[in-house]
């Protein structure tokens, strides 16, 4: 009777869904691509992000900075502590050479620069990084600083796995951050001295499909980490907060989620065609290719849907609708559609003489 149980018990314990090891107090996996959560647990929880918030910070002075304006360091620079590069008052770098220090070496100096001179102040930055937070969807996060450190008052920046991961993604679609992102070290001259600036994102120089990343750690926040990851078509966001475990638990993710999931394509921008009897004048096209991560039991459960437009009067490459990609009742991505003028062929009518000679040829 003993063993039988034991049996039963073993059976049993096969049966239970295998829970993933992660050290993290939440964490989220995003397909990059359509920011859909493959997984994740508490990813909506509000937490300290330490020096994360710098992907906000970048992002931000992308959008409204001069990148190759010439910046003096000012006396702004005296106000920073923590993490540094080490920039003086009176030294010269772009506001592109900051950005490499803010991102590969967490320069909290480099952000103090950077708010300065591209919004005025620390103040109307944090109004610039909040703004776009609220744009984008980021429900859960408020920031009171472009650095990430708690400040002596007791306020800290807080946010979620979720919209770390929304803001990476929304920062990933411009190729500035992108090169920024990936780079492992770079080396900057300026007019006192020469840099040479490391990555502290271990993965990025152990991993070949690691193209991105940004650390963060304050005694508070403890370790946070958001990194990208691009694999046979497939590209993936991962952010873990407060882990002790994190480069690991980000590779365990990474191989895990990679593997399950396929990249299907779902519109290919050559293979387009699409008619519209209110558009029968015009081709209509779409300018990128629709892939989506899949699981094999999810494929056949795609579905799409196309909305256009009845006006049959447009400019030419005007948007006139949508191809809405759903995974069951669920809306996964949404491509623009547009559309071009047909040209008209014009039968070239032969000549009296040339029907003459075709009439006495061989």
């Amino acid at each position: 009777m003993k063993k039988i149980i034991v049996v039963l018990i073993s059976l049993f314990i096969l049966t239970i869904p295998k829970v993933e090891a992660i050290s993290a107090s939440s964490y989220i996996v995003m397909d990059m691509d359509t920011n859909r959560v493959l997984a994740g647990s508490n990813y909506n929880n509000q937490s300290l992000i330490a020096s994360i918030t710098k992907i906000m910070t970048c992002h931000i002075a992308i959008k409204y900075g001069d990148l190759n304006e010439k910046i003096t360091v000012g006396d702004e620079v005296l106000k920073a502590y923590g993490s540094a590069i080490y920039i003086e008052v009176g030294e010269e770098l772009t506001l592109k050479e900051l950005l490499y220090g803010l991102m590969l070496r967490s320069g909290n100096d480099a952000a103090m620069v950077i708010a300065k001179n591209v919004a005025g102040s620390m103040e109307n930055f944090v109004d610039l990084m909040n703004e776009e937070a609220k744009r984008i969807g980021m429900n859960n996060t408020i920031f009171y600083n472009n650095h990430g450190l708690e400040q002596d008052d007791g306020t800290a920046n807080l946010s979620t796995a979720y919209d770390m991961a929304l803001i990476t993604h929304e920062a990933m679609q411009n190729s500035t951050f992108r090169e920024i992102f990936k780079t492992k070290e770079k080396v900057v001259k300026t007019n006192y001295k020469t840099y040479k600036w490391v990555s502290k994102n271990k993965l990025i120089h152990s991993t070949d499909y690691i193209i991105g990343g940004k650390t963060g750690f304050t005694k508070k926040a403890h370790r946070t980490l958001v990194t990208v990851g691009s694999k046979d078509n497939k590209n993936i966001i991962v952010v873990t907060l407060n882990d002790g475990n994190d480069f690991a638990d980000h590779l365990e993710l990474y191989e895990k989620y990679f593997k399950e999931y396929k990249s299907v394509a779902i519109l290919k921008k050559q293979d387009f065609n699409l008619t519209s009897k209110y558009l029968k004048d015009y081709d209509l096209y779409i300018k990128n290719d629709v892939n989506l991560l899949l699981k094999d039991n999810e494929i056949n459960k795609v579905k799409i849907k196309y909305n256009l437009d009845k006006n049959k009067d447009i400019l030419n490459d005007s948007i006139v609708g949508t191809a809405q990609i759903y995974l069951g009742k669920d809306k996964l991505k949404e491509e623009k559609i547009y559309a071009i003028k047909k040209e008209k062929t014009v039968e070239k009518k032969s000549s009296i003489f040339t029907k003459i000679k075709g009439w006495f040829s061989w």
